[in-house]
């Protein structure tokens, strides 16, 4: 009888491959195919047997090397021909991963989806850079958004930033002008810190700090380059020297 394989939705991190699980490294020097996203790089592929077959499904904004539909058939084809499949992809599948959608679709052609955590994109950025996403004196709540999705000036980000609470924005160094407005616009002021983590836990981290009405300028001024987060709440200012940068920087 003929045997379906297995889609394993891997988490690879934030990219170092010395912080991948120890499930996620077995997967990946143990897998016939891999399915992976451009961020994921040649140090973690090295880990692959030399005969796996590589799939690069690589995504850029508005530039895509398959829609994800196409990811979505492209897993399942290969499960139902027989062969267990790793897609692998940088963070954890479950957090802006789209892991959900293809897990959904695996299932509902009977094919037998794991998925494997990864560290994602926040956390990692956030230990790398030494800024605690929850702190007891200063944030007792952490929210994360997309800062690509439809429809951003129409949804309502009021209550996500502010005194005691975190926001982590992914994906939004293309629209920073966007949503440093639209913060203000719902209420946030001007002067609340943040921070901007480009390449987090890589060798070429830079973390880049200042208020959010000067977010826009930061981007530019930096040419910051994705793959970065922003962080926006007075968690981005605990140290002094922060404080006393950000200080210098609003007397301006």
């Amino acid at each position: 009888m003929h045997k379906t394989g297995t889609i394993y939705l891997v988490g690879a991190g934030p990219g170092p491959v010395d912080l991948l699980t120890l499930r996620a490294a077995r997967l990946i020097e143990t897998a016939t195919v891999i399915v992976h996203d451009g961020l994921i790089g040649p140090d973690i592929l090295g880990l692959a047997h030399p005969d796996a077959r590589l799939i690069s499904v690589a995504k850029q904004r508005a530039r895509h090397t398959l829609p994800q539909e196409d990811i979505n058939d492209l897993l399942v084809r290969e499960a139902l021909a027989g062969r267990d499949v790793v897609r692998l992809k940088g963070g954890d599948p479950y957090i802006f991963g789209r892991g959900g959608e293809e897990a959904e679709t695996a299932r509902a052609a009977g094919v037998p989806v794991e998925v494997v955590p990864g560290i994602s994109a926040a956390n990692g950025a956030a230990a790398a850079s030494g800024i605690a996403l929850t702190h007891r004196d200063a944030s007792s709540i952490v929210s994360f958004v997309a800062g690509q999705c439809k429809g951003l000036s129409e949804q309502d980000w009021s209550g996500l930033a502010g005194k005691g609470r975190t926001l982590v924005i992914y994906m939004g160094v293309s629209t920073a002008a966007q949503i440093a407005e639209k913060l203000m616009a719902d209420g946030l002021a001007p002067g609340m810190p943040i921070a901007v983590i480009e390449n987090a836990a890589r060798p070429e981290m830079r973390v880049l700090r200042g208020l959010l009405a000067g977010l826009p300028d930061l981007v530019e001024a930096e040419a910051v380059k994705s793959p970065a987060l922003i962080v926006i709440g007075d968690v981005t200012a605990r140290d002094s020297a922060t404080l006393a940068a950000i200080a210098k920087e609003a007397a301006q």
